[in-house]
C-alpha cells in the first residue's frame, strides 16, 4: 500500500505527511470547520495577489502587504488565508526555516513562488533541494475554468497544451508543481493534496461557488518553541 500523503486530523487541519515527520515543525491546512487557536502567535498580510514576499519577526498582522511570509523565529506561526486560490507551506530542515504563500493564478504568474524561495535563500541560506513543500486544498481543474487572457499566461508551463488561447480550465496546482520543480525543489520533497474546495462545499469555503462574501481558510506553519 501507498504511503498515505496528507491526512485529516480530529481538529478537521488536513496535514501533509512529509512535514508531519518533522517533529520540530506544526502546520496545517484549516477547513471551514477549523478553530485555530494560535494564542497570539499569528503572522499575517493583507494579502493582494503579488509575488511580494516578507520576513514576519514577531506576532501580529505586518503593516506591509504581501502574499508570502518567511520566519525563523521559534513559536511564531505564519498564516495566509485562502478561498480557491492556493495555499503552500514550506519548510527548510537544514535551517529550520518556514514561509507561508498564497498564490491564485496572478501570483503564480507574478512569481510569487520563486520569489519566496529567493528570499530564503537570501535570509536563511535554503537551498531549494532540500526544501520541503505542501500544497493545500485549492479549486482544481474540474472547477477553474479561465478566459484566454488567464490562460495565455501559462503557456510556457504547459508546453503540450493547444487550447491555452481560448476559454479553457487550468490546473493550478499543476502550475505551481511544475513551477517549483523548476527552481529545483526535489519530487519526492513535495506533496499536492489535490482537493478541490469548489467541488466540497461541506469542507471549504469557495469564492467562484459562494461568490466574494465567503469565509476564507486558514493554513498556518512554524517552529516549535
Amino acid at each position: 500500500m501507498a504511503p498515505v500523503a496528507f491526512f485529516r486530523s480530529p481538529e478537521a487541519i488536513w496535514q501533509a505527511a512529509l512535514l508531519a515527520r518533522c517533529e520540530w515543525l506544526e502546520h496545517g491546512f484549516g477547513t471551514r470547520q477549523t478553530v485555530w487557536d494560535a494564542s497570539g502567535r499569528l503572522a499575517s498580510a493583507k494579502q493582494i495577489h503579488s509575488a511580494r514576499c516578507l520576513y514576519a519577526p514577531a506576532p501580529g498582522r505586518l503593516a506591509e502587504e504581501a502574499d508570502a511570509l518567511i520566519t525563523d523565529r521559534p513559536g511564531l506561526l505564519l498564516g495566509v488565508r485562502t478561498a480557491d486560490c492556493l495555499p503552500l507551506l514550506v519548510a527548510d530542515p537544514e535551517h529550520r526555516a518556514v514561509a507561508a504563500i498564497h498564490a491564485g493564478w496572478r501570483g503564480l504568474a507574478a512569481g510569487i513562488l520563486a520569489e519566496a524561495l529567493r528570499r530564503m535563500a537570501e535570509r536563511f541560506g535554503s537551498r531549494p533541494e532540500a526544501l520541503l513543500v505542501a500544497v493545500g486544498p485549492a479549486i482544481g481543474p474540474c472547477c477553474y475554468e479561465v478566459g484566454p487572457e488567464v490562460a495565455a499566461q501559462f503557456r510556457e508551463l504547459f508546453p503540450e497544451r493547444k487550447d491555452l488561447s481560448g476559454r479553457t480550465r487550468l490546473d493550478l496546482a499543476e502550475a505551481a508543481r511544475r513551477q517549483l520543480r523548476a527552481l529545483g525543489v526535489g519530487e519526492e520533497r513535495l506533496a499536492v493534496v489535490g482537493i478541490c474546495t469548489r467541488c466540497r462545499a461541506e469542507e471549504f469555503y469557495s469564492w467562484r461557488r459562494d461568490g466574494p462574501r465567503t469565509g476564507r481558510m486558514l493554513s498556518v506553519i512554524g517552529i516549535r518553541a
